[in-house]
């Protein structure tokens, strides 16, 4: 792991608190990326997202390094010309996940259940991208949740592999930060809350 540091832009005397209140996503991401001992401590982070009834309705896809970049551009490439995308999306999603040295598909992949819904079962795989991403951050990476049309393209889907009820809930990008964190707006938390 390399010596860069994210800046503390939010004051805590609760370190945990401290690390949620800073949580931001990081566009700029370098290598290296997590070692595969550093990525099972992320997977293990998202494995705990919460899971009613513990149906465990997610999976991952992983890219790493070039090749695994490069199958993966490859493939939203081919994707991006079966669906008539523009010409400039199918130019550019060869480079998409060269923004990054690990990529992490994260799939929502349905049980049969009679007492959890689709729904349930989709925000559950979601929660495993923020936990996936609080993990990273904790271990010094950087990472930004991307989604946009790849993450809905049923071709890139038959690309990945993906079954009939499966479907992409994220792609998180994990890398060493090219830049420090930026300073956050300060909101004040009440312009969200609706009392009832």
């Amino acid at each position: 792991m390399t010596d860069t540091k994210v800046s503390t832009v939010v004051e805590s005397d609760n370190p945990a608190l401290a690390f949620l209140l800073n949580r931001q996503s990081c566009h700029k991401l370098l290598a290296p990326g997590p070692s595969e001992s550093e990525l099972d401590l992320i997977v293990q982070a998202g494995l705990r997202a919460p899971d009613f009834m513990s149906l465990r309705p997610f999976r991952f896809l992983c890219a790493r390094d070039e090749a695994g970049l490069t199958r993966l551009g490859e493939a939203l490439q081919r994707a991006a010309i079966a669906s008539k995308q523009s010409e400039v999306i199918i130019n550019r999603a060869p480079k998409m996940p060269h923004r990054a040295p690990l990529i992490l598909i994260a799939v929502a992949s349905l049980k049969p259940s009679d007492v959890v819904p689709v729904l349930d079962q989709q925000f559950c795989a979601s929660s495993t991208v923020l936990m996936m991403q609080l993990a990273a951050r904790a271990l010094g990476y950087g990472g930004v949740w991307r989604s946009g049309w790849p993450m809905y393209d049923r071709n890139l889907h038959q690309e990945l592999g993906l079954t009939e009820v499966e479907q992409i809930v994220g792609f998180l990008y994990l890398g060493t930060p090219g830049h420090p964190d930026h300073a956050l707006d300060p909101e004040d938390p009440q312009d969200f809350i609706t009392w009832l």
